[in-house]
């Protein structure tokens, strides 16, 4: 029947009519977690060694982490890939770092199956996994698992915690951050400290605060939703930044050096069971200078360094308490199952000497023990950028040999911890089983009888590479399932296979040893020489800490190593191998736009990262402010980039024009106008003359010539011996203020520009304004 043969009391056979009174509602069913569910707390420390908590042996004091090994499992046979984006993406997707794309941290990517980056969606996040069975997701702190070009405000944002499952996110995208002054962004956008050094604020405490509120927020609504925290302090990763009380709680207790410790630390382990009875301690590392050879201005600078990391992890384990007290509170903290890992071994980041800021280790700059103890009295504080000496990295990862970035087990065997009061019988046990960082997410599924789900967002889901271990948590003699295991990072490789490892060290066992510092290139004709005599082997069942290389005396062992290192390799996209380190960082990537030579920002607007904004540094280039200046004068940032460790800055401050280059905090070069700037609109530029060749090994930038224009007009010019060859420091480029720790003593952030801006424009064309008549003006007015 159609519509215009219709006729009121017709009816239609068949159809009843139905109103609501005769109807049963049918709702989508809620999505709910199982009964009793247990939450999951993932706390991933940054740079922590393998002998550096105290139920790892270790003289610090670390009550809150040793209470979940003394009510729980402490394992000494776990590992992660040496470096901390890999290791991370490992956590967090049970593939292996090559798998995910994430060979090295995201600013060495390379633009290759296996390097570049971006951790493909069909291997799905543990959060995304979880979200799909009843619960709240929380990630905190470092992230550094997004591909470095797409942390800006321009996105993609598919990459950020609240792409990949994560339902909050309170902490900072990169791999560092200044603990005084954070880079933080709140869900997916940035947000200042709440309050400042000088009013107490801490990274450690800020963070621990946020994590306690997420999961009210969600609690006090739905009280019995479990929910995962992947929960990642900045520390012990440099800065090691603590205030000083907390430092000064360790005054003299490391006077007697990295050998007494190393000694003192590997006895304890052997009583904790944590290292075995017949185990050896590893040797002498040759780039480590014997304490006792040490002056007495070395030992004094070494020893406060190490006062101030141990306060700096004795403050995190103290915040981390205060979250394990309030799970407490709230009765969910014996069914919380908790995992505590550290993404690879102790840094070397700080040099032989030690460091005051960072970026000199990655601007290849030498510092001396002279000029690091003139800020001996600031280390620890928000002047600093300090990282420990090579000693203590070296100590920090006792028993065994080398460190963070190299694939020796001082790089990848790593403290782990489990602890869940409701799951678990065993208590205060070390476990000695095989494991890697792949295995947590395939063990938390098995302890949540959760099967890994076959498509994420409509993405089929690629195998998960790691195996459980969940069947070790109460069965201390159960055999492990995870029996093989490659291993490479920047160059230097490694296989375990059945109690064996074999090892191919670049660029050498040390580097006095061979010759050669990190970052240098493996060409191919090296890598077929590597292989033919540099492998070593260990037979680690026996030998705890790679002391004997039996290589020689095993030679079909070793080549059946060698052949399995290789499989796995084209197994898993780790190949072309790529040795060349922070020289990559240099590297050029794409950027979500094509390529210009005209930059332009604007005031009030969103930090720009490092990644995004242009490339200066060894090239000629401008900035021009078009401003206007209020009756009376105007003062604040016009543009700047970077932080205390590195950076530059352009400014109005007094009336005057100003701009600033902080080489890694060694030298201050600065530029001033010789004329005040009048009021009105004018166009306020700089100009950098590149006069000569970067000589990037030895961490020289370009040399060049720094000039000041207001309106054309050159009113300042200056001579810079030296710039900045590789990286800036943390902070991004942001105009109209500054943000984080300041460029140069000579403003507070953020120092807001008092006048109005319209934009600024960074031009890196090489188009430079020659004025020949006015240089020679000002050139004869200086003498």
């Amino acid at each position: 029947m159609s519509l215009k043969e219709y006729k009121p009391g017709t009816t239609f056979p068949g159809v009843i009519g139905r109103t609501f009174d005769q109807s049963e509602p049918a709702w989508p069913e809620p999505l709910r977690a199982k009964e009793g569910a247990p939450n999951v707390l993932f706390i991933v420390l940054d740079d922590t060694g393998f002998g550096q908590l105290g139920c790892y042996g270790s003289p610090i004091q670390t009550p809150n982490l040793d209470s979940l090994a003394a009510g729980g499992l402490a394992y000494n046979n776990m590992h992660t890939t040496a470096v901390c984006s890999p290791s991370r993406a490992c956590i967090l997707t049970g593939r292996n770092h090559h798998s995910n794309n994430m060979a090295s941290i995201t600013e060495g990517s390379t633009g290759y199956p296996g390097y570049n980056g971006y951790i493909p969606f069909e291997n799905g996040f543990l959060s995304e996994i979880l979200l799909q069975h009843g619960y709240n997701t929380y990630a905190i702190g470092k992230w550094h698992l997004t591909a470095a070009d797409q942390i800006s405000a321009a996105g993609p944002y598919e990459r950020w915690p609240l792409g990949r499952g994560f339902e909050r996110y309170y902490g900072f995208l990169g791999g560092d951050t200044h603990q005084y002054y954070p880079d933080l962004t709140y869900d997916n956008h940035p947000v200042n400290p709440p309050k400042t050094p000088e009013e107490g604020y801490t990274l450690n405490e800020d963070i621990v605060d946020k994590a306690i509120q997420f999961i009210c927020d969600a609690k006090q609504v739905a009280p019995t939703k479990p929910f995962f925290m992947y929960f990642c302090p900045g520390a012990m990763h440099a800065p090691h930044h603590v205030p000083k009380e907390w430092a000064d709680k360790y005054k003299g207790k490391f006077d007697d050096g990295w050998d007494a410790y190393r000694e003192k630390t590997f006895a304890r382990q052997k009583e904790l069971g944590i290292s075995p009875e017949d185990a050896e301690l590893s040797r002498h590392d040759p780039d480590v200078k014997p304490w006792d050879q040490c002056s007495p201005e070395e030992k004094k600078l070494y020893a406060r360094m190490m006062e101030v990391f141990a306060g700096f992890l004795e403050h995190t384990d103290y915040h981390i308490g205060r979250l394990f007290q309030f799970l407490k509170d709230i009765g969910e903290f014996e069914n919380t199952l908790i995992m505590v890992i550290s993404d690879n071994g102790a840094s070397s980041e700080g040099g032989p000497a030690g460091s005051v800021s960072e970026m000199r280790f990655f601007n290849n700059v030498p510092e001396s023990v002279e000029e690091n103890l003139e800020v001996l009295d600031k280390l620890g504080g928000p002047d600093t950028f300090n990282h420990y000496a090579w000693g203590w990295t070296f100590a920090g990862n006792t028993p065994f040999r080398r460190w963070k970035r190299e694939t020796y087990r001082g790089g990848v065997s790593d403290p782990f911890i489990v602890h869940w009061p409701k799951g678990i019988k065993a208590k205060g046990e070390v476990r000695t089983q095989y494991a890697h960082a792949i295995d947590m997410v395939p063990t938390v599924l098995d302890c949540l009888g959760i099967e890994p789900p076959v498509a994420i967002k409509g993405v089929t889901q690629s195998p998960i590479e790691g195996v459980s271990f969940a069947h070790t948590l109460d069965d201390d003699s159960a055999p492990t399932k995870h029996h093989t295991q490659y291993f490479e990072m920047m160059g230097h490789r490694s296989l375990y296979h059945r109690g064996w490892r074999a090892v191919c060290p670049w660029p050498g066992p040390s580097f006095i040893e061979s010759g050669k510092f990190f970052g240098d290139p493996i060409t191919a004709d090296m890598l077929t020489e590597l292989d033919a005599k540099s492998w070593e082997l260990y037979h680690i069942e026996k030998d705890w800490a790679e002391n004997h290389n039996v290589a020689a005396d095993n030679r079909p062992k070793l080549i059946e190593m060698i052949a399995t290192w290789y499989e796995e390799a084209g197994k898993y996209n780790v190949l072309p191998i790529d040795s060349r380190g922070s020289l990559r960082f240099a590297d050029e990537r794409p950027q979500i736009t094509a390529d210009r030579t005209s930059y332009t920002y604007y005031p009030g607007t969103q930090v720009v990262p490092t990644n995004a904004a242009p490339r200066v540094l060894n090239r000629p280039h401008s900035i021009t402010a078009d401003v206007e200046i209020p009756a009376g004068g105007a003062e604040g940032i016009l543009l700047s980039q970077g932080d205390i460790e590195a950076g530059y800055v352009f400014f109005v401050k007094g009336g005057k024009l100003h701009w600033v280059h902080n080489y890694v905090a060694k030298a201050f070069y600065h530029v001033e106008s010789v004329e005040d700037i009048p009021d009105g609109r004018h166009q306020l530029r700089f100009e950098f003359e590149v006069t000569g060749k970067p000589d990037v090994p030895s961490g020289k930038g370009s040399p060049g010539k720094a000039q000041l224009y207001i309106d054309g007009k050159l009113v300042g010019q200056t001579e810079v011996p030296v710039t900045t060859p590789l990286s800036l420091g943390l902070i991004g480029l942001s105009c109209g203020a500054a943000h984080g720790a300041p460029v140069t003593p000579d403003y507070k952030p953020p120092f807001e520009f008092t006048g109005k801006i319209h934009s600024v424009t960074v031009d890196v064309s090489g188009q430079l304004i020659e004025d020949k008549e006015a240089e020679a003006r000002m050139h004869m007015a200086r003498q």
